[in-house]
């Protein structure tokens, strides 16, 4: 029998270092060279990472912004505003996040999204049986503001058809939401077409920290108070 002592420990993989590497790389180089309408300090993107060069002056991104593997930033022609996606400090995308707008999508600062979420300001009409739906032109379509310290679930899907959606600050949504209209602040919410489940206690929220909207503590400080009515839902009107 050999002894514990004789086991030898697992080295790091000396090729993974080569994406880190190549990833801090394609960050300077996206940093320094794409013509960003503003662009802060210490940003951190994949080389996988995803944005027109050409669309770029209608995009605005803060500091120690950092967006994980695939993720893409979609403009397209028909924008109306001169600045289409504006991202604050703070915040990350992880792995395969979409953000395609048309009118005005705002993630303001600490927002955390998770992998596989879709955040879409617009849709397209389905008139012309012949074509597929992305050769089709795209709807009116609204504007999507993400407040400060939103957590957005895996697989989760915002999309504002008309008007304005605003998810209110500190907001939990659960994996594989569908979010179509506005959210108090404080909410929990979920499902398909997202609903309020329960209103989380502000007190227990750090507005510091950015961490404390982690699923396992964004969960745990609940409180067990009626849902909150969602602005825009039935018998509740928006300001």
């Amino acid at each position: 029998m050999h002894s514990n002592s004789n086991k030898r420990v697992p080295f790091e993989d000396p090729l993974s270092y080569f994406p880190k590497v190549l990833s801090k790389l394609y960050s300077s180089w996206v940093r320094l060279t794409y013509p960003f309408a503003s662009i802060g300090r210490h940003l951190s993107v994949h080389y996988t990472f995803t944005v027109n060069r050409a669309m770029a002056p209608r995009i605005k991104l803060g500091n120690s912004v950092t967006m994980g593997k695939d993720v893409w930033l979609n403009i397209i022609p028909e924008a109306t505003d001169e600045v289409n996606i504006v991202i604050d400090d703070h915040c990350r995308l992880a792995a395969w996040c979409w953000i395609s707008a048309k009118n005005h999508i705002q993630l303001e600062q600490e927002v955390n999204v998770e992998p596989a979420v879709l955040i879409m300001d617009h849709g397209h009409f389905y008139e012309w049986t012949h074509l597929p739906i992305k050769k089709q032109k795209p709807t009116e379509g609204g504007r999507i503001r993400i407040e400060r310290g939103c957590s957005i679930g895996a697989g989760s899907t915002i999309i504002c058809t008309q008007g304005n959606l605003v998810l209110g600050q500190y907001c939990v949504v659960t994996p594989n939401s569908v979010v179509l209209r506005s959210v108090a602040p404080y909410s929990l919410v979920g499902g398909n077409p997202a609903r309020v489940i329960e209103r989380l206690d502000p007190s227990l929220i750090n507005p510091e920290s950015a961490s404390s909207l982690s699923g396992e503590v964004s969960l745990q400080s609940r409180t067990v108070d009626r849902p909150v009515p969602v602005p825009g839902s039935d018998g509740v009107k928006s300001r």
